[in-house]
């Protein structure tokens, strides 16, 4: 794996209003209500009945069970019930995303060069939240690069990734359209010209992205093959001071 790119000489500070006392405390509101929104943590947890699942024969006796036991508690009025599938933009929690503002935050005041990414977005929401920052920070040079397949995770290798023999993440529903995705930056008023999708399996996109430099980069993969794509190609490209997450 390569060290990071070198030191580059700085490029002008932002040119942002003074920092007072209330621009700092209208931005930690701003941001807080951005993280609780993303990740629906500001609303009461909702419940659905358990569905019906008829996909395999064990799956059509377990929803015959829940059906049975569903009409034996009828009479006392309960039903049986899970938590509901995550409604918001993101998974990944609030503590994840207080330790991106941290990242970010400290890129910006110590004027890091680069971008921010994150590759494996699943809604966007910690894209969402990159710009928001951004914006926050009145940083109007930085991109955030939005990198997915948008079609789930590619099935595993292990002739040639032996850590992913026997992985099922990539049976699982992951996959959001790009076209979602950009509809839930609109929702928040933050899609511009300043967000860069990377369409496709890191393996196809990460080679050629035209990325220069970063400043933050978010990896969130689920898988080795996943990580290791982006560490071999992007990590060079990670400015002195700047940040690499790995989520997983």
């Amino acid at each position: 794996m390569s060290e990071p790119a070198t030191a580059t000489p700085l490029r002008p500070a932002i040119q942002s209003s003074p920092t007072t006392p209330a621009l700092e405390q209208a931005r930690s509101r701003y941001l807080e209500l951005m993280k609780r929104c993303l990740t629906r943590s500001m609303f009461d947890e909702s419940f659905d009945r358990i569905p019906m699942n008829r996909a395999t024969l064990l799956k059509r006796l377990r929803s015959a069970g829940y059906r049975l036991a569903n009409r034996l508690f009828s009479p006392w009025n309960l039903v049986l019930v899970h938590s509901a599938r995550p409604t918001g933009e993101t998974m990944i929690g609030m503590e994840r995303l207080d330790n991106l503002q941290v990242c970010i935050t400290d890129v910006v005041r110590n004027d890091i060069p680069g971008d921010l990414i994150e590759t494996g977005v699943w809604r966007g929401g910690a894209t969402i939240f990159m710009k928001a920052v951004l914006e926050a920070y009145n940083d109007s040079e930085r991109r955030v690069w939005v990198a997915d397949s948008f079609r789930g995770l590619p099935k595993p290798n292990p002739e040639k990734y032996p850590a992913d023999e026997g992985d099922v993440f990539w049976q699982q529903s992951l996959a959001i359209p790009v076209e979602e995705v950009r509809r839930n930056f609109e929702r928040y008023g933050l899609l511009d010209e300043r967000v860069e999708f990377l369409v496709g399996f890191f393996s196809e996109t990460m080679p050629k992205a035209p990325i220069e430099r970063l400043a933050v980069l978010r990896l969130d993969g689920d898988m080795y093959e996943s990580t290791i794509d982006v560490l071999e190609h992007l990590y060079p490209k990670l400015s002195v001071g700047g940040y690499c997450i790995v989520d997983d």
